[in-house]
């Protein structure tokens, strides 16, 4: 196709010389996450639980299936060490198991215990009213353009990630 229209560049919302924290949404991002968490923290503590620990407990409360220690680091983005720290202090809160697995003995995975899935039946309530005090002048239609633009900018940075990798293999 000899007059297809070239695809016009990207708009250029950021420049080097005048980013700010307060224009860059980035920062406001990491700020909405540590409010969030600060208060999901507060809410939870009458549980004797932290972020780092309340949230691997809430992610194991969703799989359908065993998880490994690696499996679950990565899923939360974070390191096997650190993750294998917060689990032994679940663990001697009676909150989590380590099992073997019946088919490698080398796999361990992970398990609720009765009382860890009590403590995480306790996340999804506090988590509703804290991400619903910080949407509480929204209408429903923001609500979903928010998520819709995030998760354009998630697709975005996929995109972007995908293409740096084929460029430099």
């Amino acid at each position: 196709m000899p007059n297809a229209p070239k695809p016009s560049a990207p708009t250029q919302f950021y420049d080097a010389a005048r980013l700010s924290p307060e224009d860059s949404v980035g920062y406001l991002m990491r700020k909405v996450m540590s409010s969030i968490r600060t208060q999901a923290d507060a809410q939870l503590s009458t549980h004797d639980m932290t972020y780092a620990q309340w949230l691997p407990l809430f992610k194991l409360s969703l799989c359908q299936s065993a998880i490994t220690v690696a499996s679950l680091a990565r899923d939360l983005e974070t390191d096997p060490a650190s993750m294998t720290r917060v689990l032994d202090r679940l663990e001697a809160k009676g909150l989590v198991a380590r099992e073997r697995s019946t088919t490698d003995r080398r796999v361990v995975q992970l398990a609720l215990t009765p009382e860890g899935q009590a403590v995480a039946a306790q996340v999804p309530p506090v988590l509703a009213d804290v991400l619903n005090g910080h949407l509480s002048d929204f209408t429903p239609e923001e609500w979903q353009q928010l998520l819709h633009f995030l998760r354009r900018m998630l697709a975005n940075g996929e995109a972007r990630r995908q293409q740096q990798q084929a460029q430099n293999p």
